[in-house]
């Protein structure tokens, strides 16, 4: 089998741990049946991402966006289970074929057992905020240690492993972090983001998704969202009266010299700032975390329909 993941020029832990996961979870898989496509870790439960006309069996995979395919042809699709219960309803599938995402069973490979707790409180946004926002300078002041989500996967989750708290935009980084039972805050900075796939992943294991919200960092973030940034809006419907700060790339201009990037630095912090304040509320929030006898009985579940792969498959 090969195993199936949205590849990303920027990276993403999510689905890049679609790279090694299926081979510590279904040892051998990549030796056999080579016409059969793997499809794990992602929101990628949509036929314009995956090939027509190629067997493929999905485990734990979930929907999110665009129309969601059609899994009634039992030549073309063998749907072991999917990410929740949302997913199921969409795909037309049986209740007992939620069970959660396969990113949950990552604590507990040995190599992330028992990993002393070196981070107290830790952001990881998500992976378009990373891209475009400047997070780690709003990270410094909350006192929140910042995690790009982008770093190679194994990296990421021993940090996420390694903290006391995790504040997540990042869906991964709260799947990851209620895996280690390490308390998680969701945040979006986004009001208009899809929340299917959040929604989804937290009825699997009985907790709810409830973001708070916190204003982008930058200009450039503000267009790539589409959304506000100080009262100017980025979605196509731009008031005319509305003014915002002149912005040149991701750099905020001050009707100064060009030189003078001290002045330009403290102009993109001063216009950050109400994301530090945001964020620094979120940080004090009441965290979440799944009721462990829930996580433990679909983590249960997960084994039984591996076992179930491994009898059918090798």
């Amino acid at each position: 089998m090969k195993a199936y993941y949205w590849e990303s020029h920027h990276g993403n832990f999510g689905d890049d741990l679609n790279l090694w996961l299926w081979d510590a979870l279904l040892p051998g898989f990549r030796e056999v049946h080579p016409e059969i496509l793997l499809v794990g870790v992602g929101t990628v439960l949509n036929p314009v991402l995956l090939p027509a006309g190629q067997k493929k069996l999905v485990i734990g995979s979930g929907y999110g966006y665009g129309a969601p395919p059609d899994v009634r042809d039992a030549s073309e699709w063998d749907v072991r289970a999917v990410r929740g219960p949302l997913t199921a309803e969409k795909l037309g599938l049986p209740p007992e074929k939620a069970i959660t995402d396969p990113a949950a069973m990552i604590a507990d490979m040995p190599e992330f057992r028992n990993l002393p707790k070196i981070h107290r409180k830790t952001f990881v946004p998500h992976w378009e905020s990373a891209e475009f926002g400047m997070w780690a300078a709003v990270c410094e002041p909350v006192g929140l240690t910042y995690l790009d989500p982008r770093g190679e996967a194994k990296s990421v989750i021993r940090h996420i492993a390694q903290s006391e708290l995790i504040v997540a935009e990042s869906m991964h980084g709260a799947i990851l972090a209620d895996a280690f039972r390490v308390p998680w805050i969701a945040v979006s900075t986004s009001r208009s983001i899809n929340n299917f796939k959040w929604n989804d992943w937290a009825s699997s294991v009985g907790t709810t998704y409830e973001p708070r919200y916190v204003p982008v960092s930058t200009r450039a973030e503000a267009v790539a969202k589409r959304s506000r940034f100080w009262g100017m809006r980025f979605d196509g419907q731009q008031p005319a009266q509305e003014a915002a700060p002149e912005v040149h790339g991701d750099d905020v201009m001050t009707r100064t010299s060009p030189s003078q990037t001290g002045l330009r630095g403290m102009a993109k912090q001063f216009l950050a700032a109400p994301s530090v304040l945001a964020l620094w509320q979120a940080s004090r929030a009441e965290p979440r975390l799944s009721p462990n006898d829930v996580l433990e009985e679909r983590k249960e579940r997960f084994r039984a329909m591996l076992e179930g792969i491994r009898r059918d498959y090798f």
